[in-house]
């Protein structure tokens, strides 16, 4: 699955205004339908405290943070399954991401055009969610063509997953055809392996973003309710942030003076640390850390991977010269206050090839090549 995560929804809903702070490295941002054609793609570090309080009780010369890649994705229009607004490219651009963030505009403004002249969240989700949910029809009305020919094949592996995907890809594609991303249609294991071979655009994990004025970050604004609605249908998340305040706060290059726009503004972090963190989890990509007097260190790694894998993420020499890892979890060093206390507490761990990476655990690979 691709790291990385694309900023999608209609046109003037505030996506590379957010994109711009979330990089701060500003995307064009303007009051037309297609500003944005090229997706612009950024890297962006991932907040985390564990790194900073890692820092206070073992001191190094380089602090080095995770990241992950953001992708502002131009803004789709009503019909561009069939093409309209430059649909076709900017929809290919969705399939390369590993997941979606869904601008919503949860705001009034008469200097910012809408592109329907009304602000209504409920119906700007739906016509984004349609034609995703129309584009993979499409896509698999195309593949089962193509498949019935592989039925007939002579290889018999090529026959019998050929046979295999056709009941799953018609059940899709009627799923679809009623507007249902294919992510919430109820699949076998085996039958969700096969569908990821698919790319579908809807099979990809999807959290709302409300993008709300100054006023509206309490959450509470009726058009704010009406996402948390169909976000709670749908079984996933929602943040809610002021784009237009998240870029004056990127602006801000004195980390003293963020955290104090923040406090004056009555938030303990900004929305954008939330959106990453949340885009990071939902990826599935956890971190662990590595520390030393040169540098303290963040590495990502995908959840469930062994402590060979998670070496390789370092160098694939690690990995394939694994002997094994001394590991404590970065709790235990914030409760005792160093690793001597670490060791004399006995929490310093010897873990073998089948030791499960936990999120937040500190790792002295021993390899040998």
């Amino acid at each position: 699955m691709s790291l990385n995560c694309g900023i999608v929804g209609l046109p003037n809903v505030g996506k590379s205004t957010i994109f711009s702070a979330l990089t701060a490295a500003p995307a064009e941002a303007a009051n037309n339908p297609f500003c944005t054609i090229d997706p612009n793609v950024g890297i962006v570090s991932v907040p985390d405290k564990r790194l900073d309080k890692i820092a206070k009780l073992v001191p190094a010369k380089k602090i080095v943070p995770t990241v992950v890649e953001f992708v502002d994705i131009a803004g789709l229009v009503k019909g561009a399954s069939k093409g309209e607004g430059l649909g076709n490219k900017f929809l290919a651009n969705i399939r390369e991401v590993g997941m979606i963030v869904h601008v919503v505009r949860c705001f009034e403004n008469d200097d910012i055009v809408h592109v329907e002249n009304r602000i209504n969240p409920t119906d700007d989700v739906e016509v984004i969610n349609i034609e995703l949910a129309l584009a993979d029809m499409s896509s698999i009305e195309n593949r089962l063509a193509k498949n019935d020919r592989f039925t007939r094949a002579g290889d018999k592996q090529v026959r019998e997953k050929a046979l295999a995907l056709k009941p799953l890809m018609e059940r899709l594609r009627d799923h679809l055809g009623d507007g249902k991303p294919a992510r919430s249609m109820e699949m076998t294991d085996d039958e969700r392996a096969l569908a990821s071979e698919l790319q579908l655009i809807t099979m990809k994990k999807q959290i709302y973003l409300c993008n709300v004025d100054e006023d509206g970050l309490d959450g509470s604004s009726e058009y704010v309710q009406q996402v948390k609605k169909i976000a709670d249908e749908e079984g996933t998340e929602i943040v809610v942030l002021c784009g237009k305040l998240e870029a004056d706060i990127a602006a801000l290059e004195d980390p003293e003076d963020r955290a104090m726009f923040l406090e004056e503004a009555g938030l303990e972090e900004s929305g954008l640390s939330r959106l990453i963190q949340m885009t990071y989890k939902t990826l599935g990509l956890r971190t662990y850390f590595t520390v030393g007097e040169t540098e303290n260190r963040a590495w990502t790694f995908h959840e469930g991977m062994k402590a060979p894998q998670t070496a390789g993420v370092i160098h694939t020499d690690f990995e394939r010269g694994f002997i094994k890892a001394d590991v404590y979890h970065c709790d235990d060093l914030f409760e005792l206050g160093s690793e001597a206390a670490i060791k004399a507490a006995g929490k310093l761990r010897m873990e073998g090839k089948e030791y499960v990476v936990q999120d937040g655990d500190v790792m002295f690979f021993k390899f040998n090549v």
